[in-house]
């Protein structure tokens, strides 16, 4: 039995001096295995970097559609009402020309003052501005010239007389103003 117990210590020592020389191996492949969890994290971490990238430059872009189409949504309601009013200054030019020529204290001349103030009232708070021309330098930008005549009381290059009113919607030109300019 002494012998038999002596074989299974030396057994048991050649085990764990093989184990002892394993060893190395196990820490060499432990140390595969933890370089290559290391790529692989790194390859991870670089398309994550890469996807919130797009996702970023997408979010950015749908911001900047957003803003573009609201934009242009602004601007095509202010080109249609505009295109509304400009139908209608005719209308209103009318009844200007209907209250210069009209009958001293008549009773539907006051009717007709009451509609023009109120129509001229509407085109207000929907923005609409009258160009003041009279007497300002000749601007092709708001007014057009429908005559150059002569004149003694105002200087060359401005406006004797506006013959039909020009206006504007906010910053735009909706007609220009008719003017006779002086030379």
């Amino acid at each position: 039995m002494a012998q038999e117990k002596e074989k299974e210590k030396q057994e048991e020592i050649s085990e764990a001096r093989a184990t002892a020389e394993g060893m190395p191996e196990v820490n060499q492949q432990v140390q595969v295995d933890v370089d290559a969890l290391k790529r692989q994290l790194a390859d991870v971490e670089a398309k994550l970097a890469e996807s919130l990238d797009g996702w970023q430059r997408s979010m950015a872009d749908f911001q900047n559609y957003r803003k573009r189409v609201e934009r242009d949504h602004e601007l095509v309601k202010v080109s249609m009402k505009g295109d509304i009013i400009k139908k209608v200054l005719p209308m209103l030019d009318d009844l200007e020309r209907a209250l210069q020529n009209r009958p001293a204290e008549s009773a539907w001349a006051g009717g007709i003052e009451l509609i023009v103030r109120k129509f001229q009232n509407l085109l207000d708070i929907e923005g609409l501005k009258r160009i003041d021309a009279k007497g300002a330098a000749f601007d092709p930008a708001f007014h057009e010239a429908i005559s150059h005549e002569p004149s003694e009381d105002v200087e060359s290059g401005h406006v004797i007389e506006v013959v039909q009113n020009g206006y504007m919607l906010g910053e735009r030109v909706i007609r220009p103003a008719l003017v006779r300019v002086a030379q």
